[in-house]
């Protein structure tokens, strides 16, 4: 699964730094997996349709989730090409998340938001605009499927492309512009699916800083 080359195209493409970037899948081996990028930027919102109106707000750029169908056998080997990619772009760690099924007694309105919206299909809206673009046409079969299961989210903050630079100007491992040369040097760890009790989540340290290792 090449996410390297499907996140660079779309920076290519929108031409915005990004703020992080997000990856979630339900524990089924071969079920598309929707990457989701979060972009720092704004849209003017102008009082008449031509360049000099005067710009009466800003609105948020949305995120943009897009549906991937390669074939994958297991979420550790998932989890391995995710932690490449935060890897080479510089991100100071990578979260992983287990979500319970929000199906269940107790479960809180919180919870399916969150599954929704880790699918590409958050039905809310920011100023009668959608806070997700979504090119995902079985994020209702995932949900579904998340609903039931659990399901499994990736979090990154990448340097390289993103906004972070001025935070990560510390990091040793990171090389000019941002990167960091593979292989990675972490490797997944097992997640408790189908035995999960209660969510779990998991940090990667990627990044290094001597000053704050004293």
């Amino acid at each position: 699964m090449d996410l390297l080359d499907r996140i660079e195209t779309q920076l290519i493409s929108n031409r915005l730094p990004l703020v992080a970037v997000t990856v979630a899948a339900v524990p089924f081996a071969n079920t598309p997996v929707v990457l989701t990028l979060h972009w720092h930027g704004f849209v003017e919102t102008r009082l008449a349709d031509v360049t000099d109106a005067n710009v009466v707000a800003y609105q948020a750029v949305p995120s943009s989730a897009l549906q991937l169908n390669d074939r994958w056998d297991g979420l550790s080997q998932l989890e391995n090409d995710v932690l490449d990619v935060a890897w080479e772009l510089g991100s100071w760690d990578l979260a992983r998340i287990e979500a319970l099924p929000f199906v269940r007694p107790g479960a809180s309105e919180q919870e399916s938001l969150e599954c929704m919206g880790a699918f590409g299909s958050l039905p809310l809206a920011i100023d009668g605009q959608p806070p997700i673009v979504a090119e995902v046409p079985d994020s209702d079969d995932l949900i579904e499927a998340a609903s039931r299961t659990g399901y499994v989210q990736w979090l990154f903050r990448p340097v390289r492309g993103g906004v972070w630079a001025d935070v990560a100007a510390d990091d040793v491992t990171l090389q000019e512009g941002g990167y960091r040369n593979p292989p990675c040097p972490v490797v997944a760890s097992p997640t408790r699916f189908p035995r999960t009790r209660r969510p779990r989540r998991v940090v990667y340290q990627l990044g290094r800083c001597p000053r704050l290792m004293r």
